[in-house]
């Protein structure tokens, strides 16, 4: 399976070209952070994406930048 993850920091992004980007990789699940910055301690949507990963699964994310 996999399992994609999109975040944005700030309210002015547009997470819509990550989780196209997303698709396009044709990831089954996509997981988002919306406002969140990265070095925030909690992020949700990343929690629930590394919660779903199973052995042999890929996460798949648009810039290394937005793990």
């Amino acid at each position: 399976m996999r399992i994609g993850y999109a975040r944005v920091s700030t309210d002015e992004q547009s997470i819509a070209l990550q989780v196209d980007a997303l698709k396009r990789a044709q990831c089954d699940r996509i997981f988002k952070d919306e406002g969140i910055s990265g070095v925030a301690a909690r992020r949700p949507g990343l929690d629930r994406a590394l919660s779903q990963l199973k052995s042999g699964d890929t996460l798949v994310v648009w810039r290394l930048d937005r793990l």
